[in-house]
């Protein structure tokens, strides 16, 4: 519950830095921007760079965002010129112009900009309500010792019974007052209803005893859930906000992170978070990468190595050129999925949603009727206590308290949210809680080889000589000529060259042979590396036609060098925890099936080394969708393990969608419910198992809660139990689910 209350009513300073920036842009007519769907649009006529007024506009809502969030919910008054208007998508500011301009206008949408995270605001909530029920604990403890010992007036100790009544009603009461001129009804009027009705038949000490245990109850929920969204926001917390930039005449600049573009050169000290996606220029260093992928170990960064946005530069200063906008920084996209991932409700949650809503009116119409029954028909005292036990009244208040949904409403949400939490802060990235509900009734994982199964980085396999002997001489031409190119062939022999301890020699004449290779003077000799196309012409085309072409798993570079003849041989390097992961997997009972574009004989060589169960290789994409929805025909649960831009549409045809990396193609991204950090194939064990821990989790739950409801709601109708007693089972069965659903915050993601 936010209790911050500045600029309400009147006009506020967000319609005037709005207003000032449809006035500065021109052909742009009007905003519209929805908190709760997470959603802005911009209003244009003509051609604009939507990028950058996308940016501009973000700045602007970040600098007034609790004014904005809060303006469907006052009246706004917009600055001369301009309209502000309140509909069904959202809230409009727009100029003011004919009726029939609007028509004409183009809306583009995007999502609504990631904010600080709240902090010390959201973390308050629980301390005032603990400090509420500890004065309600308090005055109820003095009111109950005067009244036992019979000191004071007889009218003190139930006027103390009513202050702490209002100490602990004083949350619920502020919500009720917020909604009940709505018609809208909830726990926090039936905790009320309950305690004013025990203090009318004289039941001071038990209605104090229900807001006491209630107020309570609600700090430990708010405890519970605040520990969650800490955990999220450790990671949201790490988008840095301001960057040293190295000017052209080699001065050095502090800027907003926002106002970086792409190619500008950044100076990173150590100790400091890289502020966007970048390569590195000059210097070497390690990163931390925890808050992005869960990776403990530094990694090593040096000239011509990719750094992401939000990881920190450990030990070495580093210059790095931009690669992408901050808004478009693997960070920035991780905390858009983990907020998108807060608001998207599995449909477990959205039944409770509105099951929980009629609910409240349904206990409140039984508890009425049982009331009258009670009375009418069974001649129960209204009431007064008698020979039949408690009064109907009573027995009402004690069936309202005992089939309040407060467990019931908690059981799901509470267990979902702990588990988006343990999985960002473990490299698992969720997009809403129907993923994590889904991932546990799979029986069929397909995935893809390259990049999935296999690095999709080169790793160089052999070198070879013709005549064999001076394969030496082979790697150190092949490391000279590649240290000057970027593409993947060159990044394997390269790495594969320093491991040997190589020192890249002078390369003169450095140049590019289009769609062969690349060509230089090594020493006093031209050197010639490309494709075994380079071969085919000249004196050597009739000897390369007998040298037998390399196995289909492998990729061949040639090299030739004055006398010297050779080849590197390259493959793509298996991820070394795939064949563990399968293994699990069919232990489990999960049927594992590749879908690859690759050649049937690189596939199967793959897959034979995996262990998989099928291979189906030489699909295209449409193939791809085909397979998937064939494996899942009989109704069998897919999920499908990708990372490329071709792996999208069969990522949208499965049950199940899973993108491996943060950086992976946006197409892959956009299309998956769940993204395993960092590439690590091993992250699909940990997310299958925290998807299985909170089903078994919620069903938990939900036996606590359903069962709670359906023993008390029995014995309150015979009269069998006291409203103390049915008020301690409902808490009660409130903060075990709360508890039992924040273990997912520190287990450890076996099953």
């Amino acid at each position: 519950m936010t209790n911050a209350k500045s600029h309400e009513g009147g006009r506020g300073d967000w319609t005037e830095s709005l207003a000032r920036f449809l006035a500065s842009e021109t052909g742009v007519e009007a905003v519209r921007f929805d908190p709760e769907a997470g959603k802005v649009a911009i209003a244009t006529l003509g051609r604009v760079d939507f990028e950058a007024l996308r940016r501009k506009l973000s700045a602007i809502i970040e600098a007034h965002r609790d004014e904005i969030e809060r303006a469907r919910a006052r009246s706004a008054k917009a600055p001369a010129g301009f309209a502000v208007k309140a509909e069904r998508g959202g809230t409009t500011l727009s100029r003011e112009t004919c009726a029939t301009a609007p028509a004409l206008w183009q809306w583009r949408e995007f999502e609504w900009p990631a904010g600080e995270p709240e902090g010390e605001e959201a973390g308050a909530e629980w301390k005032q309500l603990a400090v509420l029920a500890v004065a309600c604990g308090g005055l109820a403890i003095a009111a109950f010792s005067l009244e036992r010992l019979g000191v004071g007036p007889a009218w003190l100790a139930p006027v103390i019974y009513v202050l702490a009544m209002l100490a602990g009603g004083w949350d619920a009461l502020g919500d009720v007052k917020e909604k009940l001129p709505k018609g809208e009804l909830d726990i926090h009027f039936l905790m009320l209803a309950v305690a004013v009705g025990a203090s009318l038949i004289g039941a001071f000490g038990e209605g104090a005893l229900l807001l006491f245990l209630f107020c309570t109850s609600s700090a430990l929920e708010e405890f519970a859930l605040n520990r969650t969204h800490r955990e999220i926001n450790s990671l949201l917390r790490a988008a840095p906000k301001q960057a040293t930039r190295v000017a052209a005449d080699g001065s050095h600049e502090s800027v907003a992170v926002d106002a970086l573009e792409i190619g500008d050169r950044l100076l990173v000290r150590p100790g400091e978070q890289f502020p966007v996606d970048g390569i590195v220029l000059e210097g070497r260093t390690a990163t931390d990468e925890s808050n992005l992928s869960g990776e403990a170990r530094p990694v090593e960064k040096e000239k011509g190595d990719e750094v992401a946005g939000g990881t920190l530069n450990l030990w070495g200063a580093v210059e790095v050129r931009v690669l992408r906008h901050a808004s478009e920084s693997a960070l920035q996209k991780i905390i858009s999925l983990i907020r998108n991932a807060q608001k998207m409700r599995a449909p477990s949650e959205r039944f409770t949603d509105r099951f929980g809503g009629r609910y409240t009116y349904f206990v409140l119409g039984a508890s009425g009727v049982m009331f009258l029954v009670w009375w009418l028909a069974l001649g129960i005292p209204a009431f007064e206590h008698g020979e039949k036990g408690f009064s109907a009244f009573y027995r009402a208040m004690t069936l309202l308290v005992v089939m309040s949904p407060c467990a019931l409403v908690l059981s799901i949400p509470s267990a979902i949210l702990a588990a988006i939490a343990w999985g960002a802060r473990h490299g698992i990235l969720f997009r809403g809680g129907a993923a994590i509900e889904k991932l546990a009734d799979i029986r069929v994982v397909a995935l893809d080889k390259t990049g999935t199964l296999t690095t999709g980085e080169l790793v160089v396999d052999a070198v070879e000589s013709f005549p064999a002997g001076r394969e030496a001489e082979v790697l150190e031409t092949a490391f000279a000529l590649e240290s000057r190119s970027q593409h993947p062939i060159a990044r394997a022999i390269v790495a594969h060259g320093r491991r040997a301890g190589l020192r890249a020699g002078a390369v003169e004449e450095f140049h590019s042979l289009t769609g062969k290779g690349v060509a230089g003077r090594v020493g006093e000799a031209q050197a010639l590396l490309g494709r075994r196309e380079l071969l085919d012409e000249g004196p050597l085309s009739e000897w390369i036609r007998g040298v037998p072409a390399p196995a289909p798993e492998f990729s061949e570079v040639w090299i030739l060098h004055d006398d010297l003849i050779g080849r590197v041989l390259l493959r793509d390097q298996i991820r070394i925890e795939s064949a563990g992961v399968l293994a699990e997997l069919k232990r489990r009972s999960i049927r594992t099936v590749m879908l690859t574009g690759d050649r049937r004989h690189a596939a199967e060589a793959v897959a034979q080394q995996l262990g998989l169960d099928e291979v189906r290789a030489a699909l295209s994409p449409e193939q791809k969708v085909e397979a998937i929805r064939e494996l899942g025909a009989d109704g069998t649960r897919v999920a499908m393990v990708g990372d490329g831009v071709n792996d999208a549409p069969c990522l949208a045809a499965a049950y199940v969608s899973v993108a491996m990396g943060a950086r992976g193609s946006d197409a892959a991204l956009e299309q998956s419910e769940v993204v395993l950090m960092h590439d690590r194939i091993e992250n699909f064990l940990a997310a299958l198992r925290l998807s299985q821990r909170a089903r078994a989790i919620i069903r938990q739950n939900l036996v606590v809660s359903l069962g709670t409801v359906v023993l008390m709601a029995l014995a309150a109708s015979f009269g069998l139990v006291p409203l103390t007693l049915g008020v301690a089972a409902h808490e009660g069965s409130t903060v075990v689910v709360c508890l039992n659903s924040l273990r997912l915050l520190f287990g450890s993601g076996k099953a």
